[in-house]
């Protein structure tokens, strides 16, 4: 059964999941655009990126500033403060690779820990953003890649430290993920790290078993799809690649996982 509301789900994705024209994802991408200008603002609240290109420098930086510290400090702290704690030092010195940065809520602050960041979006006022925050803030070890198709990321470095994916690859059918994720390895070496945010079966479960597409429209303030992720599909869009684990769990009452895998092949 769950089968056969997978397929009727992926038949209305209007794309040809990496067939044909599709085979670099424009067709995805462009049905992704409709949704991810707008990106978190803090712990609940959403903002257009293009909005905050029209805000004088410092109320951008000081702005940047409430929406982080809202979605890592004080209550948030369980949300993403725990894992900038650890990975502000695990970074330190290494080339990440942030697919779907947004506002680079987390990556901007790895990198003024002292990170070589490279900031990938398919939203081009998400990458001016971000490029404009981190001139502002004097950080020089970085790059920003508008991912047009998959052909964008191409001509970045074979030898990422790390991929952070922060619930950037939940919002398109697994067909899709693997065509992304298979571009994204040929940057990521052996002893490389894929570093993966994602939303639970549990969660889903919880939410009522919605089909996927339904899903997205109540998560994230509505999105064309949100698919659940575990360690075993993960690993499926990553092979022939294979990963030992480093660090996985649910966490913040089941709402999230993480996944961070060392890769071995």
């Amino acid at each position: 059964m769950l089968g056969i509301l997978r397929r009727k789900q992926i038949a209305a994705w209007p794309a040809n999941l990496g067939q044909g024209t599709d085979a670099l994802l424009a067709d995805s991408f462009g049905v992704l655009r409709t949704k991810w200008g707008q990106v978190p603002g803090g712990e609940s609240n959403r903002v257009m990126s293009a909005d905050l290109l029209g805000l004088m420098d410092q109320a951008l930086l000081e702005k940047w500033q409430e929406i982080h510290d809202d979605s890592s400090k004080g209550k948030a702290f369980s949300t993403r403060g725990w894992y900038q704690l650890i990975y502000k030092d695990v970074f330190r010195g290494k080339k990440i690779m942030d697919v779907g940065c947004g506002l680079g809520i987390d990556t901007i602050f790895y990198a003024q820990n002292g990170a070589e960041v490279t900031f990938v979006d398919l939203i081009p006022s998400n990458v001016e953003v971000v490029k404009r925050l981190c001139n502002l803030k004097g950080l020089s070890q970085t790059r920003y890649c508008y991912m047009e198709d998959l052909s964008s990321i191409s001509g970045l470095p074979a030898d990422y430290d790390a991929i952070y994916c922060q619930g950037s690859l939940i919002n398109a059918p697994l067909e899709v993920t693997r065509l992304e994720a298979q571009a994204l390895l040929k940057h990521l070496p052996v002893g490389g790290r894929w570093i993966e945010l994602a939303y639970p079966r549990s969660r889903w479960v919880r939410d009522g078993r919605k089909p996927f597409t339904s899903w997205g429209k109540t998560t994230d303030g509505g999105a064309p799809w949100m698919e659940w992720h575990d360690l075993e599909k993960v690993k499926s869009f990553l092979a022939p690649a294979t990963f030992e684990v480093v660090l996985e769990r649910e966490f913040h009452n089941a709402d999230f996982n993480w996944f961070d895998l060392v890769r071995t092949t």
